[in-house]
């Protein structure tokens, strides 16, 4: 496709907004984050027990298992001493932080190529798009 080719006004202009987003003060902040968290085995250690334990109780619900309180109550104390821990937290927070930055940058893309122009703050409002039901 055109737009996207290697010497496009689109991709040189999509460059010019990852440099922008590196040149962004928060996202060092954010980027220290993830590194505290990848070089901790432990809190690592921790997350990867607290999906599995996660991704464990969800399939016995979607088999027709009720969950024994004493379940839901370890896997809640799992995840409370997870999050207390402060490089956990940061982690969670980094994603968190990043995930809106994807999130408004593809509504923003996504509401363009709707629109065909750039939207304003009022078109942003209602982000879930036309023939949602909720118009």
């Amino acid at each position: 496709m055109a737009l996207v080719a290697d010497q496009s006004v689109v991709l040189r202009k999509t460059k010019e907004l990852c440099e922008a987003l590196l040149a962004e003060p928060e996202f060092h902040a954010i980027r220290l984050k993830l590194d505290q968290f990848m070089i901790n085995d432990e809190v690592k250690g921790q997350y990867q027990e607290l999906g599995e334990r996660s991704e464990y109780l969800q399939h016995k619900q979607e088999q027709g298992v009720t969950l024994e309180n004493t379940e839901i109550e370890d896997y809640e104390l799992q995840r409370n001493r997870f999050l207390e821990n402060p490089v956990a937290r940061g982690f969670m927070d980094a994603q968190k932080s990043l995930q809106e930055v994807q999130e408004t940058v593809n509504r923003y893309v996504s509401k363009t190529i709707e629109l065909g122009r750039v939207p304003e703050s009022a078109d942003m409002e209602s982000s879930c798009g036309s023939g949602c039901g909720c118009h």
